[in-house]
């Protein structure tokens, strides 16, 4: 025989179902909405508030509770009501108003805003608007910088190279070239003192230098193999020199691409007649401009 007083029979549909279901998994809400999820799920499986109460640890009556608040306001009801207390000072409009200040403007005499700054135009306190700075993520501070080409033909270009990456002709062989100019070989007064558990690699601070030189590199894209080369100077000679270190390293029936930056070493006239009939082909990507060349055609007469 039933004691006590009846309860409201609760049915959840497909998508309640999923949505609770997706509450009570979840790793990084409250854990009270987490179990309020878990107690609809179990009381629609027809498990009485005892066994429910037993198994959250919490009393009959707040079992009760969450169960008629579901039961009333479906999904929404899981979730705390607004609490009595004092209303907010600054309503959206002034909050968005200082939102726009920081994002599209800049202060006088300063290169971006600060929060003292942004609270002595706007009357808001100092400790407000960082508070607004922090629950939009709004850091004045940092900046990224970046260059976009002004060729008319970028997109076409970017597409040229990009293909050669992505889908290289036929019997060809796409090269990424470029060097590191004025590499030290440097020789520490001790030896080096390798890393460990609970300390750092150590360095010692004084070193004998014996002079620098420029490496040259070419990365195969295909099997990620690197041929290179090393030059006592930088200049359009040594990259010509290594360019017909590459054509005598690959194989006579490939052609050869080489994708490099706008360095003035590869620009030198020589360089773009020895490159062969793409050498126009170049574009700006990343603050770099890439051209495409061709070697394999005079490489060997250079």
């Amino acid at each position: 025989m039933a004691v006590g007083r009846p309860k409201t029979e609760l049915v959840l549909s497909a998508e309640e179902h999923a949505q609770v279901s997706a509450l009570a998994a979840s790793r990084s809400l409250p854990h009270a909405i987490v179990a309020r999820a878990k107690l609809v799920l179990w009381a629609a499986q027809g498990e009485s508030n005892f066994a429910i109460a037993q198994r959250l640890g919490w009393s009959m009556p707040t079992v009760g509770k969450w169960r008629r608040r579901f039961v009333e306001h479906r999904v929404a009801g899981l979730h705390d009501e607004l609490r009595p207390g004092r209303p907010r000072t600054y309503g959206d409009e002034q909050v968005a108003g200082l939102i726009n200040r920081v994002l599209r403007s800049k202060p006088k005499n300063a290169t971006h805003w600060s929060v003292r700054s942004v609270a002595e135009q706007s009357a808001i306190s100092k400790s407000t608007v960082a508070r607004y700075f922090t629950l939009f993520g709004l850091q004045p501070h940092r900046s990224k910088s970046f260059k976009l080409s002004t060729d008319p033909f970028f997109v076409e270009k970017v597409r040229d190279v990009v293909g050669l990456y992505l889908n290289p002709p036929d019997q060809a062989l796409v090269l990424c070239v470029d060097e590191k100019s004025q590499v030290q070989a440097l020789e520490r007064t001790q030896p080096v003192l390798p890393m460990g558990l609970g300390y750092v690699e150590g360095v010692t601070h004084d070193y004998f230098r014996h002079g620098t030189t420029t490496l040259f590199a070419a990365l195969n894209v295909l099997d990620g193999s690197v041929i290179t080369q090393c030059k006592p100077r930088h200049r359009h000679q040594e990259f010509l020199s290594f360019l017909n270190h590459l054509d005598h390293n690959v194989p006579a029936q490939l052609e050869v691409h080489l994708i490099a930056d706008n360095y003035a070493t590869h620009k030198h006239p020589r360089g773009q007649s020895l490159a062969g009939t793409s050498s126009a082909l170049s574009h700006s990507l990343h603050a770099d401009l890439l051209q495409t060349c061709s070697t394999r055609s005079s490489a060997g007469s250079a």
